[in-house]
């Protein structure tokens, strides 16, 4: 069965960002316009995050190292690493986790 979602409807998430397609091994979702922030709080998840930059930049900080994300820059943070972002510019990006992120 194919399933398809339009981010005209898509559901918000609990911390802004928009749920987008979403199976058994894998989802995605999408940060639209996120404005520049530095108080994101360091975590660790226990997924596999991949993603990639629309529009806009951000500072990426996986186990001490930091990187700047700009338009058209992919990322893999590892299940598990203790990572944080710091969005310096409005900031587009999509997302895939997997397993899927709760």
């Amino acid at each position: 069965m194919t399933t398809k979602i339009s981010t005209k409807n898509a559901r918000a998430g609990a911390h802004g960002e928009i749920g987008l397609a979403k199976g058994e091994r894998v989802a995605m979702r999408m940060w639209r316009h996120e404005p520049p922030t530095d108080d994101k709080p360091s975590a660790s998840r226990p997924y596999e995050t991949v993603g990639y930059v629309i529009s806009g930049r951000a500072e990426l900080t996986v186990g001490g190292e930091t990187v700047t994300l700009e338009p058209g820059d992919s990322w893999l943070v590892p299940a598990g690493a203790e990572h944080t972002y710091t969005i310096l510019d409005a900031f587009t990006a999509v997302e895939a986790t997997a397993p899927p992120a709760a």
